[in-house]
């Protein structure tokens, strides 16, 4: 008869905690309907924009002939590489400050860094010396090679910035941040 009585109140019990923890919930939406939520400042979003560090939204993959020479009295030596390179491009937002943005209830204005060029680089399984010649009296210079690919990587950069990829970054960064401010529960999302 104890061990009936006993489940019988552990019973009770759960139940009426399951009932009260119902009841706090559904009283505390009740409640809350008409109450607006949304608390937001200055510091908190400079803080959670700056947590997502450099926010890259382009990626452009380019081809590059390089030939470089180097051409003395008594010999040349001459590279030929077909270089495969990335731009990366997007918009450092650890340099934004809390005077480059204003809240206005749900309205946020922001006044963004410029956009840049984040990493340029060549991908070494894609590019690959054709040529390398090393006339009769010089010595072989492994520095030409490097100097080859550096050339490839700033001439690829040259050409993306030329191609757009600055005017592409900041429209698709000013896309995504007007997509993360809205998820956040801002109306209006302006970009100055």
């Amino acid at each position: 008869m104890r061990p009936i009585r006993n489940f019988i109140w552990t019973l009770t019990a759960v139940v009426t905690l399951a009932a009260a923890v119902y009841l706090t919930f559904t009283a505390a939406r009740w409640f809350n309907r008409g109450a607006s939520q949304f608390f937001w400042n200055t510091t908190s979003v400079v803080h959670e924009v700056q947590s997502l560090s450099d926010l890259v939204t382009v990626k452009y993959v380019m081809n590059k002939v390089v030939v470089l020479e180097d051409v003395k009295w008594y010999g040349e030596s001459r590279v030929l590489l077909l270089a495969q390179g990335v731009v990366k491009a997007g918009i450092d937002l650890k340099r934004l400050k809390p005077a480059d943005i204003a809240i206005t209830g749900k309205k946020i204005s922001l006044r963004l860094p410029p956009p840049q060029i984040t990493d340029a680089y060549l991908d070494d399984k894609a590019s690959q010396v054709i040529d390398h010649t090393t006339g009769l009296l010089r010595a072989f210079d492994k520095d030409l090679e490097q100097s080859a690919r550096q050339n490839a990587v700033d001439d690829i950069a040259r050409a993306a910035r030329r191609a757009g990829i600055l005017d592409e970054a900041d429209k698709r960064a000013r896309a995504e941040l007007q997509n993360f401010f809205t998820r956040a529960g801002f109306e209006t999302v302006e970009f100055r």
